[in-house]
């Protein structure tokens, strides 16, 4: 596993980091189209959870949506969860618990959102056409603290752990969504919070012997890495910089 801590001290861009140019997000909705899978889980209870199991970024020059799903893209990130993601299409995919393992995926248009431009920015640099993006947990929520305690009371109230695509229930669809072209990486880029803690677990259980991990580690962790969406613009830039650095030297 490639592992990078970003130290919080300044530091100097050497020349090649220098000439990281942050894309404006006007100019990569030029370039990119979003796909999503969106669905609801109905709970024993009755109770419905909004999720999104995967997002497809993808060129303008790109197959149709569906082709996408066969793909093997140039790298997978996995991040936290879809938080505010939107689709652009009316969705009407409902799904028992008892049934998660048997989701069909279709994708509708995705209204992009500020994380996903930071892995735009990232696939400029590299001439990439189509990364995947997973997260540790599929609940769509927002905000990241209520996502923490909402994540938390259901597994305890409930016991259902598969709103998580690292879930043991969801192994197989899992397998299907790391396929990947030789050498892509898998970026993780799933926050540091140590609130993550169970889910992170669940996802590197089910990623032991994967090819490819990596990600900017934070100083002193084991398995926390730097989210690409931080709350100052110059740690965006930052984030951006150094993800393209780390990721050409490995």
């Amino acid at each position: 596993m490639y592992r990078m801590a970003w130290r919080m001290n300044k530091v100097f861009p050497t020349q090649n980091q220098k000439l990281i140019e942050f894309i404006p997000a006007g100019e990569l909705k030029k370039h990119f189209q979003v796909f999503g899978h969106f669905y609801s889980v109905e709970l024993d209870s009755g109770e419905r959870i909004e999720c999104r199991s995967v997002l497809e970024i993808a060129g303008m020059q790109s197959s149709g949506r569906e082709a996408l799903l066969d793909e093997a893209p140039d790298a997978i990130f996995i991040m936290m969860n879809p938080g505010s993601s939107q689709p652009l299409e009316e969705v009407r995919n409902l799904i028992s618990a008892n049934s998660i393992n048997q989701l069909d995926v279709s994708l509708v248009p995705t209204k992009p959102d500020t994380t996903q431009y930071q892995v735009m920015r990232v696939m400029r640099h590299f001439g990439w056409n189509h990364v995947r993006v997973l997260n540790i947990s599929d609940i769509r929520e927002a905000k990241s603290n209520i996502f923490v305690g909402r994540f938390r009371e259901i597994e305890e109230r409930t016991a259902f752990v598969a709103h998580s695509l690292f879930a043991d229930e969801r192994s197989a669809e899992l397998r299907r969504k790391l396929i990947k072209k030789s050498g892509a990486p898998i970026v993780c880029a799933w926050g540091v919070s140590p609130d993550l803690e169970p889910l992170i677990e669940r996802c590197l259980m089910q990623m032991n012997g994967e090819s490819g991990l990596t990600g900017l580690l934070k100083l002193g962790t084991t398995n926390k890495y730097f989210h690409p969406l931080p709350t100052l613009q110059k740690d965006k830039q930052r984030w951006v910089r150094e993800l393209v650095a780390h990721l050409r030297r490995n």
